[in-house]
């Protein structure tokens, strides 16, 4: 059975240009980018994307500018029309549904927050906040206060009256996320959303969508350019390059096995230590007899910290009850916590 709020993109194509159809047996033959748009004028913005997104889970797609990733998050809610390929949200295809089944869609099913905030500026906090529900039609009353509740989850109660142009940037974005929460929808898209953001503003916002998450438990998609960013956000990560999909799975997969030199590129000034979690690199298969422990979940650099305080050189890895669950060395920590080879 189709999980009810997942996302399953299957061999989705996207060509730019008049005779778009035509062109993606092209593609599917080898013909890359660049030899498309010389030869035929046309413009490859994704080729053949397969990423199943699970549901109440936060997926980050991430790549440089021009990869691809804002054209693909624009298909799942069909700002974008595909040239080929599927959109599942359940059992239902975005890209097959009506004029009527799209706008019920995009009213009920998702919401997006956008890189440049789109806020309306004649309107105040709590206008902008109501306005989704307002094309829904709900009872101005009701809307108000589903509104002013999640204001004060944001941290903005108090300015309710305030006009965007009276807010600094990360109390706008935070009206963004309001909005796409006031409207209930099961999917948020997030374009970019603290790209234009100050960093410790960025870390600000990324700290509340965190800990909102943990209540939610919404489908987010979060498209970014930034590594740090879709490593502490993501549950799973696709990077794109060229429109195509080179690696996904979760950061630590990603961190430990690049796929290829260009992956490896990317993670390669990550401190390891930070992002791999123990239980990643333990081995399952043993157990120690006595000895020190070290609580699943924690990252790699915390265990190298007991190691030297220890002067043990193995502990038990164990759950929240205390029972063992693997082995833990200090020489598989050192080793993960340093550069890998391309996988």
């Amino acid at each position: 059975m189709a999980d009810p709020d997942g996302i399953e993109i299957k061999h989705l194509y996207k060509i730019f240009g008049p005779n778009g159809q035509d062109m993606v047996q092209l593609v599917k033959d080898g013909m890359p980018k660049a030899e498309l748009n010389e030869k035929h004028n046309h413009v490859l913005g994704l080729n053949d994307i397969n990423i199943s997104m699970p549901g109440g889970k936060i997926q980050v797609v991430m790549g440089l500018s021009g990869s691809g990733k804002s054209t693909l998050i624009r298909h799942i809610n069909r700002l974008i029309d595909p040239t080929a390929g599927e959109v599942l949200i359940g059992d239902a295809d975005v890209c097959k549904m009506s004029r009527t089944e799209l706008r019920e869609f995009r009213r009920h099913k998702t919401a997006m927050v956008f890189q440049k905030f789109a806020l309306l500026p004649h309107r105040t906090v709590m206008k902008n906040t109501v306005y989704g529900l307002e094309i829904q039609g709900v009872p101005m009353k009701e809307a108000e206060e589903r509104a002013a509740r999640w204001i004060a989850r944001v941290g903005l109660e108090g300015f309710e009256d305030n006009y965007p142009n009276q807010l600094s940037g990360g109390m706008q974005q935070r009206v963004g996320l309001a909005r796409a929460l006031t409207n209930d929808a099961d999917i948020l898209l997030m374009d970019e959303a603290f790209s234009a953001l100050d960093p410790l503003i960025r870390m600000d916002m990324q700290s509340v969508l965190l800990d909102l998450q943990q209540e939610l438990h919404k489908t987010i998609v979060f498209i970014t350019h930034d590594l740090d960013e879709a490593l502490r956000l993501g549950d799973r990560i696709a990077i794109l390059r060229d429109g195509a999909v080179i690696q996904q799975g979760t950061g630590q997969e990603i961190v430990l096995r690049p796929e290829d030199e260009y992956i490896a590129d990317f993670v390669k000034e990550v401190n390891r230590g930070r992002v791999i979690k123990v239980d990643t690199v333990m081995d399952r298969s043993r157990k120690l007899e006595g000895g020190i422990t070290i609580p699943h979940g924690v990252m790699l650099e915390e265990a190298a910290k007991t190691f030297a305080d220890t002067g043990q050189s193995e502990a038990n890895v164990v759950n929240g009850s205390g029972a063992p669950l693997g082995v833990l060395t200090v020489q598989d920590t050192i080793t993960a916590m340093v550069t890998p080879a391309v996988h």
